[in-house]
């Protein structure tokens, strides 16, 4: 898959999934356009990639489109920026639901829409791929507000689908299970918890960010012409154990 001389703009490419993913279109020819919350991670974008970073926390709205703005234009879209707050049912708080459906929900709409709306104007077609999780699919226990903000994305994510097609922007989503990142370690770190999520998994192991970022990149590609309004689980067959 090349991406010569495509634009693509990658949120959360500061760690984990959305770095790899950079990592690997910087490799390809792409022009990536990072968009991240620290600091720290925007100079190591611009010096190890010579990508253009942005610094933004999308937990805030407005700042968020004002940074999907200054990331346009642009070929391609990845919502991969994520949060979590390991909270029981019981304990979740209001603050906690609001500030993960604000990053993992709200977020990847206001920049869809950015993006959306100048390949609208600019008579181009295009692709987004929005970066959920099983957590859509299955109840995880001390997950109860991370597993309601992707199913959100899941729903937003289809009528994305449906609306932009017929306008040449094809929408997926991809739903990785545990996969290797700082944010899974903080979740998963303890063995006895982790231990039977593992062995949930037929493949015996829980996915390194490179895993799902290929297939992220295979459905922004014109390989995957024909696909629109998928959620693609990347979970070694957690689904179906």
């Amino acid at each position: 898959m090349n991406f010569d001389g495509k634009r693509v703009i990658v949120t959360g490419a500061g760690k984990g999934i959305g770095r790899v993913t950079a990592e690997i279109l910087a490799k390809r020819g792409a022009r990536v356009v990072a968009l991240t919350r620290s600091a720290a991670d925007v100079a190591s974008l611009r010096d190890e990639l010579d990508c253009e970073a942005i610094q933004i926390d999308l937990a805030d709205a407005e700042k968020t489109r004002e940074a999907a703005l200054a990331a346009l234009p642009a070929d391609y879209l990845i919502n991969c920026a994520g949060t979590t707050e390991l909270q029981s049912f019981l304990d979740t708080t209001v603050e906690a639901f609001d500030h993960l459906f604000a990053v993992n929900t709200r977020a990847p709409m206001i920049v869809a829409q950015e993006f959306a709306r100048s390949l609208i104007e600019r008579g181009l077609s295009g692709a987004i791929v929005n970066v959920s999780s099983v957590a859509a699919f299955v109840g995880i226990p001390d997950h109860a507000a991370y597993c309601a903000s992707k199913g959100g994305l899941d729903g937003l994510t289809r009528v994305m689908a449906k609306e932009l097609a017929p306008k040449g922007i094809r929408v997926n989503g991809v739903h990785p299970t545990v996969t290797l990142t700082p944010m899974a370690l903080k979740a998963w770190s303890d063995p006895e918890k982790a231990a039977p999520m593992r062995e949930r998994i037929p493949l015996g192991r829980f996915a390194e960010p490179a895993d799902v970022a290929e297939v992220i990149l295979f459905l922004l590609s014109d390989e995957a012409a024909m696909v629109n309004g998928i959620s693609m689980p990347v979970d070694g067959g957690y689904m179906i154990a």
